[in-house]
């Protein structure tokens, strides 16, 4: 127990010391701080110097019984390290090859995603490109149609201005329904044609059954409904759209004053009044319908385009429809006469087929009996011939 009581000497000795070192503190008149951070200090650098001693002497005692075995251990250990390490390096490196390929996989994928990514990005800006070339080529296009269309309108309105121009334009918006209605001029109507003692000149006449005429007007007024189109202000369109009704009243007297409607050139007790638009007539029904009541008490008839035709379709079904009743008393004479020269066609045919009849029964009777009657004495000088030897000669025969 050598190194025990060498153990035991080193703790005295410490304790020793430390009980001198704190009567040389004490003596020395320090206050009780310094003392005890300098016991402190002093304690501790004693204990680390006696541990040390301790570990020294314990190493001196036990170093040559451990150090083979230690030697030996050692070397086990580093061989079990060495080949732990070896199959953790394998198991390490079969792994980083496992993600490496995983890695490279999917960065094939990512790079094959980018390149569809770039082409479809490529597609998309040469489509836009195009697309906005077309756009662009469009909207050129409406400008240009609307600049035209501005023009246009602005040429109509100033056209429309004009009265004369109005009734021109009134007059060709008739022709146009006239023409698909199938009408001809001079044939089922008349273009200005002056009334006989009465001075008027109506725009249309109209051809009807029994010698009688219809008359329409197509001069309208649209100054003050222009006008209400053009104009934003309230004020302004409630009192132009008063003087285009006021307009339209006038216009009915003004067309029944024309003697339009006079029984002594068998014209109909109804005199047709052309509105060329039906934008107009609709609002003229809208805004005040008693106008039109009004139009029929004086024996005028409102017409738009499609009202027009209608009436039109009408009148031309009307004269179809009197020019066969017209006919038909004609029609049926000659049936008559096509019926007796039929049954005489009938008489004749029959006696013609009897005298064929006749004739093929004759015919008949030569080319059977009339014929074996002939040639049963030819058979017989045949056979006398041949009995007797004589020979047709060859010129015979020729």
């Amino acid at each position: 127990m050598n190194w025990l009581s060498v153990f035991i000497g080193i703790f005295i000795g410490f304790v020793l010391g430390l009980l001198v070192s704190i009567v040389f503190r004490l003596q020395q008149a320090k206050t009780a701080k310094e003392l005890a951070e300098e016991l402190f200090h002093e304690s501790e650098a004693q204990k680390k110097a006696n541990i040390d001693a301790i570990l020294e002497n314990i190493k001196a005692s036990f170093g040559t019984l451990s150090f083979d075995a230690l030697s030996k251990s050692t070397e086990e250990f580093l061989k079990l390290a060495k080949s732990r390490l070896e199959s953790e390096r394998e198991i390490s490196l079969k792994e980083l090859d496992g993600k490496k390929g995983l890695i490279d996989q999917q960065l094939q994928q990512m790079t094959s995603k980018l390149e569809n990514v770039s082409t479809v990005i490529k597609e998309l800006e040469k489509d836009r490109v195009e697309k906005f070339g077309q756009l662009t080529n469009h909207l050129n296009t409406a400008t240009q149609q609307t600049t035209a269309l501005m023009q246009t309108t602005s040429q109509l309105r100033e056209a429309l201005a004009s009265t004369k121009v109005r009734g021109q334009w009134g007059e060709r918006m008739a022709e146009d329904v006239l023409r698909l209605a199938g009408f001809i001029e001079n044939v089922n109507y008349l273009k200005e044609k002056t009334i006989e003692g009465a001075g008027s000149r109506p725009d249309f006449t109209f051809f009807l059954p029994g010698d009688l005429k219809l008359n329409m007007d197509v001069k309208f007024p649209l100054t003050n409904y222009i006008k209400f189109l053009e104009t934003d202000v309230g004020p302004e369109k409630v009192k132009f759209r008063s003087d285009f009704l006021k307009d339209v009243k006038a216009r009915i007297k003004e067309v029944t004053s024309r003697e339009y409607i006079n029984p002594e050139q068998n014209t109909l007790d109804y005199v047709l009044l052309f509105i060329p638009n039906e934008q107009v007539y609709s609002f003229i029904h809208e805004q005040d319908s008693s106008i039109l009541d009004e139009g029929l008490k004086n024996k005028v008839i409102f017409c738009s385009p499609i009202t027009l035709f209608a009436v039109l379709a009408v009148i031309r079904q009307s004269v179809d429809n009197f020019a066969l009743e017209k006919t038909s008393n004609e029609i049926l004479s000659l049936f008559g006469v096509f019926k007796k020269q039929w049954d005489e066609f009938l008489k004749k045919l029959d006696i013609l087929g009897k005298r064929i009849e006749d004739t093929q029964k004759e015919y008949e009777s030569l080319a059977t009996t009339r014929r074996r009657q002939l040639e049963r004495p030819l058979n017989k000088i045949d056979d006398l011939r041949e009995q007797k030897g004589i020979l047709i000669s060859s010129d015979n025969n020729e």
